[in-house]
């Protein structure tokens, strides 16, 4: 039943970011009729309380049309769960030095794209690239939105982290708190970042660089030993529906296809 219930609320805190992307541009879609208006700092409180309106209601928006993805993702949290356990006792290295490095690199990698959204609006700036200030600042936006439903998730789920109880990662336990394990903030900031700078600036290339660093910091927190497989792929997968939502919903600037 505890196993049920958890996955009850993976699929709440699922449907809810999910269901944005449904309504959201995809990144080749045709430009739209009426552009946002420019990205300011002055708008950015207001956007992000939209969002938060936008993220928490969103699962009235379902429809047989637009829900496959989170039945697909609450499927596949689902089973992630079930061998969380085997995967961080059978799999996941417990040498206490490769664990600390993988923390390192997961910390060096977001920081790397968090990084990157404060030199653009900086460079931007300075140099009056309204381009680079805007992904700047939508980068701010998706990251301040991500970590609100990380937090909200954590409190919500109070999982056990890893090095707890021999990695059984129990649910709803009153110690947990703000430090539960799901989902993982590091992987909903590094994709809703990643999300921001790939939709901001188009390419093969680009994608495969700012993707890499994403996807290194999900695995990153796994072998840290920091988060169990389930929390990374659901702080992945919202990360990056969020960060969607922020450069299909905000951005002025369209930039042309690369590829």
């Amino acid at each position: 039943m505890k196993l049920f219930a958890s996955a009850f609320s993976i699929a709440l805190l699922t449907c809810a970011s999910l269901s944005i992307a449904q309504t959201a541009s995809l990144p080749d879609a045709p430009r739209p009729q009426s552009v946002p208006p420019p990205v300011t700092v002055r708008d950015t409180p207001r956007n992000i309380l939209r969002d938060q309106a936008a993220i928490w209601t969103s699962p009235l928006k379902l429809r047989d049309s637009n829900a496959a993805g989170p039945i697909l993702l609450v499927l596949g949290t689902t089973l992630a769960i079930t061998t969380d356990h085997e995967a961080m006792t059978s799999v996941v290295t417990q040498d206490p030095n490769l664990n600390n490095r993988a923390d390192q690199a997961s910390q060096a990698l977001v920081g790397s794209l968090v990084g990157a959204h404060a030199v653009l609006f900086a460079v931007g700036s300075m140099r009056h690239n309204d381009h680079a200030r805007e992904t700047g600042i939508l980068g701010a936006e998706a990251v301040i939105d991500s970590l609100a439903v990380g937090e909200v998730g954590k409190l919500i789920t109070r999982r056990e982290r890893p090095d707890v109880d021999g990695s059984r990662g129990k649910w709803f336990q009153s110690g947990a708190g703000f430090n539960s394990s799901f989902p993982s903030e590091h992987s909903l900031v590094a994709w809703s970042s990643a999300a921001v700078l790939a939709g901001e600036y188009r390419g093969f290339w680009k994608d495969t660089a700012i993707y890499g660093m994403a996807t290194g910091v999900s695995i990153s927190r796994v072998m840290a030993r920091q988060h169990f497989p389930s929390d990374v792929l659901v702080g992945s997968a919202l990360g990056w529906m969020i960060g969607r939502w922020v450069v299909h919903h905000r951005r002025h600037h369209i930039p042309e296809e690369t590829y």
